[in-house]
């Protein structure tokens, strides 16, 4: 009977397992198909069109240089390959400034003719109209709309979702805002975390282990949006007195909450892993005459290297995937930062903060889910290097 029982367990154990991980197989997969739809959509708004005079050479815009024009950023046609000529922007808004409504037709069922004659007499205009407005055999010439490049995504320098005629989904702000904050708060968090853990495992007395332990954990199950009224109130005016800045919310703002965010999970694990040296290999130091200081240093620190590694993985991994607490402290402005006292946004807070208004299955939709294929990926990749490591150190 006990036999059964054990195997009915084992049974269960393994379909729990094999569920699981069918699970994260299935939500990966999807997860990468929803991204990689992006790069099947067009450049241009979908069901618009870009139409120039027939006497403009210009075939291809990049989706920046159509912002630029759009912008007036970009004054001449002679700066993108185009004629001499300077730019004039169009858009169907615009067309009672040119027509009377009983020009147009009640309906607007004239529109079309009207735009293919507005631009075939402004040599220099640029019409931004619905794809419908255009008529099979008119003058107009239209602007190729190639797909999305990975180029424009990955080295973009601008994430602007909502612009309109050509929305610019630019990562390189993103990712570099989520690397610059977490790696000032690993700066910030590791030194302190490893000091408080040296302190635990081997100086304090038990007494004060036994207060302070239970203390640090309790801050690791405190809600992150907690965190973030903290560093609004107080991080944010600190920082902005301090440097004198015009806004408190930037990057080190962030880095700050984050650091403090990721110390009990690394002071948690790392002095887990020092007290599980051997009392023996501390001794032996000790009786060759080693200093108690020296013997942490040579002795327990090498050995629980992976333990500690494993802390500071866990720490990285709350920094980079953290989004409330960086959402309300960073300022969430989507610029490339130079320094870490500027305003950015990071990966996870542009998910949390658009995800529900992106229209589903759209291309704005998709970019967000490749910001979490990114996001994967980053984490990955620190994962496999400090695995790396610590087997070389080992």
């Amino acid at each position: 009977m006990r036999k059964f029982f054990e195997k009915i367990v084992a049974g269960l154990l393994t379909c729990s397992g094999f569920v699981t991980s069918i699970t994260i197989l299935l939500i990966v997969v999807f997860l990468f198909i929803e991204a990689f739809g992006l790069f099947k959509s067009k450049v241009i708004e979908d069901g618009y069109v870009l139409a120039l005079n027939k006497a403009n050479p210009v075939n291809r815009l990049s989706p920046s240089e159509i912002k630029n024009i759009f912008d007036e950023e970009i004054t001449n046609w002679k700066e993108v390959g185009g004629i001499d000529a300077p730019i004039k922007v169009f858009r169907l808004e615009n067309i009672t400034d040119y027509y009377s409504e009983e020009e147009l037709g009640e309906a607007y069922e004239l529109a079309g003719d009207k735009i293919a004659e507005l631009v075939q007499h402004n040599p220099g205009m640029i019409a931004f109209i619905p794809s419908q407005f255009v008529k099979e055999g008119s003058n107009l010439h239209l602007i190729k709309d190639n797909n999305i490049s990975f180029k424009d995504v990955i080295a973009g320098a601008e994430w602007f979702p909502t612009a309109t005629p050509a929305p610019q989904f630019g990562f390189l702000p993103l990712i570099t805002g989520t690397l610059w904050v977490s790696l000032f708060a690993i700066l910030i968090a590791l030194p302190f975390g490893l000091s408080v853990s040296i302190y635990l495992s081997e100086v304090a007395n038990t007494k004060t282990r036994n207060i302070l332990k239970p203390v640090i954990e309790l801050l690791s199950g405190i809600p992150s949006v907690v965190y973030g009224f903290f560093g609004l109130i107080v991080i944010v005016p600190f920082i902005q007195k301090t440097f004198d800045l015009p806004v408190g919310e930037t990057g080190l703002a962030g880095s700050v909450v984050l650091a403090i965010m990721a110390l009990p999970t690394i002071i948690t694990v790392t002095e887990d892993a020092m007290r599980n040296c051997p009392r023996s290999m501390r001794e032996a130091s000790l009786a060759l005459g080693a200093s108690q200081w020296q013997t942490i240093y040579k002795v327990v620190i090498p050995y629980s290297i992976s333990g500690i590694t494993s802390g500071v993985v866990l720490g990285i991994g709350r920094a980079i995937g953290e989004t409330m607490a960086v959402l309300m402290v960073t300022g969430n402005a989507a610029v490339i930062p130079t320094t870490i006292l500027e305003p950015l946004r990071t990966i996870p807070a542009t998910i949390a903060a658009e995800l529900g208004e992106a229209p589903a299955g759209g291309a704005h939709y998709q970019a967000l889910f490749l910001l979490g294929v990114v996001l994967f990926i980053i984490t990955l990749i620190i994962n496999l290097s400090v695995e790396a490591i610590s087997a070389k150190r080992k």
